[in-house]
């Protein structure tokens, strides 16, 4: 096989991020349309990503946060987004660089990305997936992820806290 000089996947990996990018910066600029709403996971060890010790300490691998109704001072620049949000009662700001992102899911429309660990910085790849190689980053529906839970914690289940997604609605 030819040896891939272009870096046809990196070039995909980079457009998908430009996806996000783009959909963040509107969402900044004039708010969720819709019935829009995301749930964005990402290594919360990557380089650039800024959370709380608190946070941290509860997420020490993973963590997915959705940006619904409850987010504040979304800003978004070429490498990273940041937004406020509420964790447990208390605001916290967090920074995530669109590097340290592992999915991406609007269940309003059914549509995700999801970038392999592989494409990860060499540090995060190292704590956080085995070393066996994964395909390049695919477009894909997601499945709907479960209507109730909010975090996705990498902790055991029987620690986490289920909140209803219908107590964030606008009634």
């Amino acid at each position: 096989m030819a040896t891939d000089h272009i870096r046809y996947d990196v070039l995909a990996r980079d457009a998908l991020r430009g996806v996000l990018r783009r959909v963040l910066s509107d969402v900044a600029v004039h708010g969720l349309p819709g019935e829009h709403h995301f749930f964005i996971t990402f290594v919360s060890t990557a380089d650039g990503v800024k959370l709380s010790p608190r946070l941290l300490a509860q997420y020490p691998d993973e963590m997915t946060v959705i940006l619904q109704h409850q987010f504040w001072d979304l800003e978004v620049t070429d490498d990273r987004f940041e937004v406020g949000l509420s964790f447990g009662g208390i605001p916290e700001r967090l920074a995530v660089p669109f590097t340290a992102i592992k999915s991406f899911f609007d269940p309003a429309v059914q549509f995700g990305l999801q970038f392999e660990a592989s494409e990860l910085p060499t540090e995060e790849r190292a704590r956080n997936l085995p070393a066996a190689p994964t395909p390049s980053t695919v477009a894909v529906p997601a499945p709907p992820p479960p209507a109730e839970v909010v975090q996705e914690p990498s902790k055991p289940a029987e620690s986490a806290e289920v909140v209803r997604l219908d107590r964030f609605r606008k009634k």
